[in-house]
């Protein structure tokens, strides 16, 4: 017996209804994007978003480009008289970017610092326990979606880090720590032209200065041993790492994961959960991280300051500026958001009057042993007071 009912033109994929949904097959792209300690993906969609919060960020042109090749060529030259350091051996390439391209950017190139913390305190989370006599339970559920909800809100947090930084870096290097892969120089151009109208400085001239300031990072940071100096402390550090856990049971005692809102809002307060606990050893590791950034940071400051008053007639006016734009800034948030490292501006400063004091007492050539290895680096003590790397080192 034959039937007038048509064929089905097409037969179901899945039986799944809810993966027609573009709802809900967002919500498994992103849950499924990232099977680390961090949701990446998640990390890079908040990042942009908080960075083009800051207003317009339009695409760079090519007289930006050509502008920044040209006092890179320029910067590398004086920084390696200064300095006595030697060129390094590969060609940059020098970019300009948009800020949403410079969260991209940053999330590939710091991902691996930011990992060794991120992986110790979701170990911490996915193994909570609460002493039976406590009398603590997990919430319903809430069991069941930790080890997502996790990684959400360390991408969401590793994301609003890097999404602030965007709103006014103005190169790779305002993290200041040495990137993986080819040479890059990059410049974040809505930023740089917004900073030089903000504060009516000469744009051939702030544009040299911004150029020399990653010139500085990049011969600091050229020798093979750096980077990997700097895992090896950050693996240090996050490998002891605690986590507050009974103030992650307040929070999930109160999460519907039902209510979207609810997640939302437990991601965007995140700052409070993830801050670690710190006993005396691991007080010893953060001083490591801390004593190599403040040295990195304040080399790179005191360099520029150093060149720039013999390239630039404007260089005073252009340190003015940049000390006052910083003013308002309490510290750097993606060391102490997603790593536990208090890093405060003055801490930055420090390492600056500490090469100010070796370059008066000796001179440049002397100043940069500091990179020579691992072991040449100034510790905390030395960092307060110079005299004591100078009897160690000369």
């Amino acid at each position: 017996m034959s039937s007038d009912l048509p064929e089905p033109s097409h037969q179901p994929s899945s039986g799944d209804p809810f993966s027609d949904i573009p709802l809900f097959r967002e919500i498994q792209r992103v849950l499924m994007s990232s099977s680390g300690p961090v949701n990446w993906e998640l990390a890079r969609q908040v990042g942009m978003a908080v960075a083009a919060s800051s207003g317009e960020d339009p695409p760079p042109g090519a007289d930006d480009l050509r502008s920044f090749e040209e006092t890179v060529r320029a910067a590398e030259l004086h920084v390696a008289q200064l300095t006595g350091l030697p060129q390094p051996a590969d060609v940059v390439k020098v970019e300009v970017v948009r800020r949403a391209q410079w969260v991209a950017s940053a999330i590939a190139g710091l991902s691996d610092l930011v990992e060794p913390a991120a992986a110790r305190m979701g170990q911490a989370f996915s193994t909570m326990q609460l002493q039976e006599d406590e009398g603590e339970q997990l919430p319903p559920m809430a069991g069941a979606v930790l080890q997502q909800v996790v990684p959400l809100l360390l991408g969401a947090q590793a994301g609003t880090a890097f999404g602030v930084l965007a709103q006014r870096a103005l190169g790779a290097h305002e993290v200041p720590v040495p990137r993986p892969g080819p040479a890059t120089l990059t410049f974040v151009m809505p930023n740089v032209a917004a900073f030089e109208r903000d504060w009516s400085l000469p744009s051939v001239e702030f544009r040299a200065w911004t150029a020399l300031r990653e010139v500085a990072y990049r011969f600091e940071f050229a020798g093979s041993w750096v980077r990997e100096h700097l895992l090896v402390l950050l693996r240090d550090h996050a490998a002891n790492l605690t986590v507050d856990m009974h103030q992650l049971m307040d929070r999930l005692q109160g999460l519907d994961p039902t209510n979207p809102e609810a997640l939302q809002d437990l991601m965007r307060q995140g700052d409070d959960l993830l801050a670690p606990q710190l006993d005396d050893e691991q007080r010893l590791q953060l001083a490591r991280v801390q004593s190599f950034l403040t040295a990195a940071r304040g080399y790179a400051e005191h360099v520029t300051r150093v060149v720039g008053r013999t390239m630039l007639n404007a260089s005073d006016r252009i340190e003015e500026a940049v000390r006052r734009g910083r003013e308002g800034e309490a510290g750097d948030p993606v060391f102490e958001r997603l790593l536990g490292v208090d890093m405060p501006r003055d801490r930055y400063e420090q390492g600056e009057r500490f090469c100010d004091a070796v370059a008066e007492l000796t001179d440049e050539a002397t100043l940069a042993r500091m990179w020579d290895s691992a072991e040449s680096l100034p510790s905390k003590p030395e960092l307060e007071e110079p005299s004591l790397w100078l009897a160690r080192i000369v």
